[in-house]
Order: structure tokens, then C-alpha cells, then sequence
């Protein structure tokens, strides 16, 4: 058996945490490519922990979903401020978004991948996906996958393409901008919409599951054909198909940072997001007022997913995680990345969790999301 020389550290009565983060390690693959997990509860940080080669607390790689969660963050505070307004259709202020039967989309339904604007028809090159201006553009005259509203289906890369286009028009900055302004820089958070060429030094990069050619051929000749709406949502539809691994590892991704898919980070940066959102951190406030957090973690759209292909619980831009993870309270929220990452918010139990692993799973299935979190809750709740 491998052995995992954990680093880092944790508070009294979280060792349980140490043991099972070490143990799952080596159980779901995650291996010398390396991993990090960081857990606050009620504001406190309680675990602290790395491993991998060249790894340590500090790494940074790419989170891919789990950016929606620092991207809805930001569309939570401006609808906070007033300055925009769930119920509004898209093209009130994008006239452009209108065409093709898509007039009366509204932000919120976009935050719930109700829209059925999905994907483009031909596909995105990888090339375009790293920048939000160019996916929205092409996003203006599709026609929705479905009717709008009538089924639930995730925008993998285009969620927050089109909010962000909205966020423009309506504020004169980018989302990856005011994130920045608003929340990296004052809450001295790990997390970029945008790496600078800076911090390029502290990347490292997202390696591929571990499977034989004749083993991953067999995974995939069951899998979606690429004119599907699963292959459609998440870019098999484009020539060549999209490789998701090498996304993040591809500089003009991490230096644009693509607000559905593009955020750089580690698990500090993740684990302080939602505590800035939910507590405050390092001596700052909350950044959510607990109306808005009330509106944003309510459960909005539930049932099967025609793009992932299972059933789905989605909160406004957020994952519904205490249905994917029932020891946890029903307002727990947060969304979990394609290449292992998770974070999260509990705002009854007070935990919020980051966690970050470097190598892809060849089915892209994460068991340890489950047993580190109850790891977690049962440290937590007996503390």
C-alpha cells in the first residue's frame, strides 16, 4: 500500500479528520499527484491539511466548477446592493441575448440551469472557453436546447458566461474584477478569476486519471455521442472534443479565469471563501446579509438533469449539498469541481469545507467528497 505522509495540522478532537483524509487518499486515486483539505467551524479554522509531491499548503490548481460557487458569491452581493435583480429578464439589459426565442430568460433561471442555453451548436474550441466575452457572444443567437424553464439541465461552461455579460452591462466591470476588488484581495482569500503571471510559480498542474487505453476505451463506449445534450453541455460537440484536463493547465485559461469554469485556487482559498460569506474572516464581515444568504441557499430546481444525466438539487447558482450529503442541514451550499474539489457552507452546523485533489478520476466520480465530510461533521459535532 502507498503511504501518504500528511502534512499540516488540525485542532484538538479533528484528528479523526487527519486519519480519514490519509486513508482516502490512497483508496480513491488521488496519489502521489497530491492533495489538500481546510475546514472552519463558526469562523475557526480547524483542519489544515496537504499532501503529494510538490504539494504544500500554499499549491495552487485549477478548481473548475467550484469557481461558480466564488461566482455566485459575487452575483449575491450585487443583487444584495440592488443593482441586480433575479426576476429580470437577461435581454433588459443585453438586447442581443433576446434572439432566438430567449427573451424572457431571467437571471434567476439562468442561476438554476433552467435557461436551456447550454452549449452552441458546432461547439466551443477550447481556445474560446477561456473567455466569458467570446462564449456570450456566440450565446446571443443560439436557440435554447429546450423551452426555457421546463427542465433543468447545468450550464457547465456557460452558467456564468452569460451572467457575467449581464454583470457587465450593468456595472461597467467584469465579474472577474469585481471578485477581485470585493472579496479576493480583502479577504486575503487563495482563489483567482484570473491568475496573475505572479503567482504562475505556485501552480501545479492537473494531472489525468489513471487508466489503460483498452480500460478508459471501454468507460467511453458507453458514454454520451457528442451531438447529445450531455455531450452538448459539456463540449464533446466541438472538433476535437474538448479535453477538460487540459483546460486548467492551459495558461490563457488561468490567466482570463472563465467564471464558470477557470477559478485557480487551493483549499484555504475555498474553505475562506464561504466562511467570508457566511462568518466573515480575518476580522471582517459576512459577505452576505442573512436575507440574501436565505434567497441564494433556497432550493429552486430539483429532479433529473438532462445534461449530467441524474437527479440534480440546485440552489441560485449553488449546489443543494445537504441532499448530497443528509447529515448536513438543508441551506448547506457550495458546488464541487469536474477534477475533485468541493466546497462548502453549513450555515446551521457553522463547518465550511475546502478540499482540492490534483489528478482527474477516470470516471469522474469522488467517493471521499462523502467521507471526509462526514469526517468532518462527526469531529464538529462532537467538539
Amino acid at each position: 500500500m502507498t503511504t501518504i505522509q500528511v502534512q499540516g495540522t488540525v485542532a484538538a478532537g479533528f484528528e479523526t479528520v487527519r486519519a480519514e483524509f490519509a486513508t482516502t487518499a490512497v483508496a480513491e486515486g488521488a496519489g502521489p499527484a497530491g492533495a489538500q483539505l481546510v475546514v472552519y467551524v463558526h469562523g475557526r479554522q480547524v483542519v489544515d491539511l496537504w499532501f503529494g509531491d510538490e504539494v504544500t499548503g500554499e499549491t495552487l490548481t485549477g478548481v473548475y466548477s467550484s469557481t461558480k460557487g466564488a461566482a455566485a458569491i459575487v452575483m449575491a452581493m450585487l443583487v444584495q446592493d440592488a443593482i441586480l435583480d433575479l426576476d429580470e429578464p437577461v435581454a433588459a439589459g443585453w438586447p442581443e441575448f433576446s434572439a432566438a426565442g430567449k427573451g424572457e430568460i431571467t437571471l434567476r433561471d439562468v442561476l438554476t440551469h433552467r435557461s436551456g442555453v447550454i452549449g452552441v451548436d458546432g461547439g466551443f474550441t477550447a481556445d474560446e472557453l477561456a473567455d466569458d466575452a467570446v462564449i456570450a457572444a456566440r450565446l446571443a443567437t443560439q436557440r435554447p436546447y429546450w423551452k426555457p424553464g421546463s427542465a433543468i439541465g447545468y450550464g457547465a461552461f456557460t452558467e456564468f458566461a452569460i451572467l457575467g455579460e449581464v454583470v457587465r452591462r450593468s456595472t461597467g466591470r467584469s465579474l472577474q474584477d469585481i471578485f477581485d476588488q470585493r472579496v479576493r484581495i480583502p479577504y486575503a482569500l487563495d482563489l483567482y478569476l484570473g491568475l496573475p503571471e505572479s503567482e504562475e510559480h505556485r501552480y501545479r498542474e492537473i494531472e489525468p486519471g489513471i487508466l489503460s487505453p483498452d480500460e478508459l476505451a471501454t468507460y467511453w463506449s458507453g458514454g454520451p455521442g457528442p451531438h447529445s445534450i450531455t455531450g452538448i453541455g459539456y463540449g464533446l460537440n466541438s472538433n476535437p472534443p474538448l479535453d477538460q484536463v487540459a483546460l486548467s493547465n492551459t495558461r490563457r485559461v488561468r490567466a482570463l479565469g472563465p467564471t464558470s469554469c477557470g477559478g485557480v485556487g487551493n483549499a484555504r482559498g475555498l474553505a475562506g471563501l464561504y466562511t467570508a460569506a457566511v462568518h466573515g474572516l480575518n476580522g471582517r464581515p459576512p459577505l452576505l446579509k442573512p436575507d440574501t444568504l436565505g434567497e441564494f441557499t433556497m432550493l429552486h430546481a430539483a429532479g433529473t438533469d438532462l445534461v449530467a444525466g441524474s437527479d440534480k438539487h440546485y440552489m441560485l447558482g449553488f449546489q443543494a449539498k445537504g441532499w448530497q450529503y443528509p447529515f448536513l442541514s438543508a441551506r448547506t451550499f457550495g458546488h464541487d469541481g469536474s477534477a475533485g474539489s468541493e466546497a462548502f457552507a453549513d450555515p446551521h452546523s457553522g463547518i465550511t469545507f475546502g478540499y482540492i485533489r490534483r489528478r482527474f478520476s477516470s470516471t469522474w466520480s469522488y467517493p471521499e467528497h462523502h467521507r471526509l465530510a462526514a469526517a468532518v461533521h462527526h469531529a464538529a459535532s462532537a467538539t
